[in-house]
């Protein structure tokens, strides 16, 4: 995706600020920017406009109003941008914590606002492949754990070891063209179905 067809979403409640924001985007090559004037109702807005990166400029934010945008971020799935005029090693530690791809403190300036933004979409795409990976190597352990549950339950009904236990479940995948961990899962279940008082 080129950078004119990004959508990205300014929130800023200062005018001038926003309008810095918004003349690095557009000198920047981004053609599609929203800008919003408030934070309240910050959610629906993002519904409305479903922007592919989100900039937030909170001046001097409340501890209050920064954890609502942390929860925010948490939520939308999207690289964040978050500049902020002052801040403290636990809200630094916070929005790191949330997901925010890139807090900047004090750095707003019209010739910073491109490379913070290839920056903070480097680090969620990143971010995002990195937990992709986590979650298929947590399927894949659960996976296993499956398998070797209905090879057991395979070998104690059948008499059989646990190589033929297991082929038994990738012919049967085979057969009904299915994952092995599926059928396993299946047999798990019917197993405890049947034990059930």
């Amino acid at each position: 995706m080129t950078i004119s067809n990004l959508s990205v979403l300014v929130v800023d409640e200062n005018k001038i600020r926003a309008a810095i924001i918004e003349a690095g985007l557009r000198e920047a090559g981004y053609e599609q920017v929203h800008v919003i004037g408030e934070t309240l109702g910050l959610a629906r807005h993002i519904e409305q406009v479903s922007p592919d990166v989100i900039v937030i400029d909170l001046e001097n934010p409340n501890r209050d109003l920064l954890e609502s945008m942390f929860q925010l971020s948490r939520t939308v799935k999207r690289p964040i941008a978050m500049f902020v005029d002052q801040s403290d090693q636990s809200s630094i530690e916070a929005a790191v914590g949330a997901g925010v791809s890139a807090y900047i403190v004090d750095g707003l300036t019209k010739e910073r606002v491109k490379p913070i933004l290839d920056m903070a979409i480097s680090r969620f795409n990143a971010f995002a492949r990195m937990s992709r990976e986590l979650q298929e190597a947590r399927d894949e352990l659960a996976g296993r754990r499956v398998i070797d549950k209905a090879k057991a339950i395979l070998m104690k009904a059948k008499n059989i070891n646990e190589d033929e236990a297991y082929r038994l479940l990738r012919k049967t995948a085979m057969n009904q063209n299915r994952k092995i961990a599926d059928i396993a899962q299946s047999l798990v279940t019917a197993e405890n179905l049947m034990n059930e008082k």
